[in-house]
């Protein structure tokens, strides 16, 4: 399928739903294999608009869809620095609101790009995509006695050059998705090539739909999200870690965060217990304690490993702001909005490169005060 669609927002918005029906309608609950679409673009292109879009009107055919994120730099449903799959069961009524919603499975790769690691980053969204495969690609309904499909969409980095192109290429091949969209932009040169790049020799598969529809600069603005990179990082980290407030605390400037993290009674994980990846070897061996204050650390236990070929890493079940490392004592104080139940289960922490919002940096307690409160408790 060409690229459509003429001047005008109206045209735009039309191109759009056009191309997220025809994809819906290819395929049916009975249909086999079930859809997999990849949507692909340079950064900004608006695939995560597109992606809501046609998640909508998937829901609007099946009961369950699932969405593999591979953003790990601008993730639509969980803060920065995950590679997720989650399963959608209701439409998103506004296309414009940014949400958090607890993933079915995630990894945590610790950093907004690939460059630093790529080969650990395929490893993960293959892992997902393996469990996906094994757990949800069909499922028995109990008024239905043969197999319904569930669909899933996967929304891609915006970094389409170099490593990205070479990432993105990878994931196309392991996945062999049914469609593919790819988002146009009017600047020639930030736009992945033509075709089906990601085989050899570009020579094509009949077996796979390619979409072609324009970026978002000529799209309908109610169904963009204006991102400015570093902004939306820090939101959705603050919102994370906002849980860990009471829902009613009231919060109308940044001070009310500062005030309301501080106020947080950390969680004490035993340091002999924890085992520190290091996921993108920044620090030395034994020096690596030395640097986890005041940093946001991903969380996990080595009794939930993914039955993958591809990845033996860990699930992450949450995050963690790290206060203070009491070494001596042999503690880790740590707030995050995971369940008390979950963190008694915790024996890995990954290290990340993930920046942190400042509201969080101004709460990073020196190691005397957090021990004057808890033996005021």
């Amino acid at each position: 399928m060409g690229l459509c669609g003429g001047e005008g927002s109206e045209e735009r918005e039309r191109e759009w739903e056009e191309a997220a029906e025809a994809v819906a309608v290819a395929y049916d609950s009975c249909t086999w294999p079930p859809l997999v679409v990849a949507v692909c673009g340079p950064g900004n292109s608006g695939k995560s608009a597109f992606s809501r879009l046609l998640l909508n009107t998937l829901l609007g055919r099946y009961k369950r869809v699932a969405y593999l994120d591979t953003d790990v730099g601008q993730p639509e449903f969980t803060p920065p620095g995950f590679v997720s799959l989650h399963v959608l069961e209701e439409q998103t009524k506004d296309l414009t609101m940014l949400y958090l919603r607890p993933p079915k499975r995630c990894f945590f790769f610790g950093d907004v790009g690939a460059h630093r690691n790529p080969k650990l980053l395929l490893s993960y969204i293959f892992g997902l995509y393996d469990y996906f495969l094994q757990e949800l690609y069909c499922f028995n309904e109990t008024d239905n006695p043969q197999k319904s499909a569930i669909p899933l969409v996967i929304n891609t980095s915006g970094w389409v050059k170099g490593i990205g192109l070479h990432v993105l290429s990878e994931i196309l091949r392991y996945v062999s998705p049914t469609d593919v969209i790819r988002l146009h932009t009017t600047s020639e040169g930030t736009n992945l090539p033509d075709g089906a790049f990601w085989l050899d020799g570009h020579e094509g598969d009949s077996r796979v739909n390619l979409i072609e529809i324009h970026a978002s600069q000529n799209s309908p603005r109610h169904l963009l999200v204006k991102k400015e990179a570093r902004m939306i990082r820090d939101l959705r980290l603050i919102a994370y870690f906002r849980q860990c407030l009471p829902r009613d605390f009231p919060v109308f400037s940044c001070d009310d965060l500062v005030q309301g993290f501080a106020a947080i009674d950390p969680f004490q994980l035993p340091l002999l217990k924890i085992q520190v990846i290091d996921l993108h070897c920044q620090v030395s061996g034994g020096a690596v304690y030395d640097f986890l204050t005041g940093t946001i650390v991903g969380l996990g236990s080595s009794t939930c490993v993914p039955l993958s070929t591809e990845c033996s890493s860990p699930w992450c079940i949450g995050l963690g702001f790290i206060k203070a490392v009491d070494i001596p004592g042999n503690c880790i104080h740590l707030i995050t909005p995971a369940s008390h139940h979950l963190l008694e289960n915790i024996d890995i922490i990954f290290r990340s490169c993930i920046t942190v919002p400042t509201c969080l940096l101004q709460v990073s307690d020196e190691l005397d005060d957090i021990t004057d409160r808890l033996r005021d408790l």
